[in-house]
């Protein structure tokens, strides 16, 4: 009787267990499903908060001594003012993470510079542009890597190995350019640093090439005499903020905020100061 009852509470507990599995794959949308409670303006403004991600570099956001500074900081908590919400800056430095956090609605905002593409646009809805910037060759200067002269042409990167921090935006722009030169450029993600850490490597001779941000590469090279920023791997691109597709009053309001915030010398500080 006994051995019944308990092969009874099993069961039910099993049946308990497996109602929930079911609730929960219904809530969240199910494996590889996206979550369907929309958050778009209304739901954010009412909630009070709007969860932002941006990558931690020398000038989006970094710690500097006992405080905080960085342009998309800065930005962040302008728009708090504006908007008069509490914004929860997180930090992650993977584009790819931040994506897929912005589909599966852990973040309402990826405010870090993103060099669009129509690969992106495809799949993300984008701000208008804050900054014009490009992607540029990080290698060491001759003095500092035996007299070796710095590639100047593209083909000359032909059989080189660029590495690259996992999930850079630059591995696309290099596996086009392999295509362009017509020969192949060995891309080495590396899983663990991040793109200053590889620009520190490079002006150490641990690597030889890796690949950033025109910006962020002439920005450490006031500290780094090592290391030489001159050669260009892309076009100069244009460089927003990326949203869900499905948060269209979201993006209309970021556009008209940034549109007239732009304009005033409060932003003007902001840009002069890092950018």
């Amino acid at each position: 009787m006994k051995l019944n009852k308990r092969i009874y509470l099993y069961f039910l507990l099993l049946v308990v267990a497996i109602a929930a599995m079911i609730v929960l794959r219904n809530v969240l949308g199910g494996p590889g499903k996206l979550p369907v409670v929309p958050r778009d303006y209304k739901e954010i403004m009412a909630s009070g908060e709007l969860n932002v991600v941006t990558d931690y570099n020398s000038i989006g956001y970094y710690v500097s001594g006992d405080s905080t500074r960085g342009f998309q900081l800065e930005m962040m908590e302008a728009l708090e003012k504006e908007w008069g919400i509490k914004v929860n800056l997180f930090l992650e430095n993977s584009l790819d993470d931040n994506l897929k956090g912005l589909l599966y609605h852990r973040y309402d905002l990826v405010a870090r510079n993103i060099p669009v593409n129509t690969q992106l646009k495809d799949d993300f809805s984008f701000t208008d542009p804050l900054v014009l910037n490009k992607q540029v060759l990080v290698q060491r200067k001759a003095f500092y890597n035996d007299s070796i002269q710095p590639v100047r042409q593209q083909l000359q990167l032909a059989k080189s190995t660029i590495h690259v921090a996992k999930d850079s935006p630059a591995i696309l722009r290099l596996k086009n350019l392999s295509h362009e030169i017509g020969d192949t450029i060995f891309i080495k993600e590396d899983p663990v640093y991040e793109v200053e850490q590889l620009v520190m490597m490079v002006a150490a001779g641990d690597i030889d090439f890796t690949v950033c941000d025109e910006r962020v590469a002439r920005h450490l090279s006031m500290t780094l005499p090592e290391i030489d920023v001159e050669t260009d791997i892309s076009f100069t691109q244009l460089e927003s903020w990326a949203v869900r597709r499905n948060s269209p009053v979201l993006l209309d309001s970021l556009n008209s905020w940034l549109e007239r915030f732009m304009s005033t010398q409060t932003f003007k500080s902001i840009y002069d100061r890092y950018l």
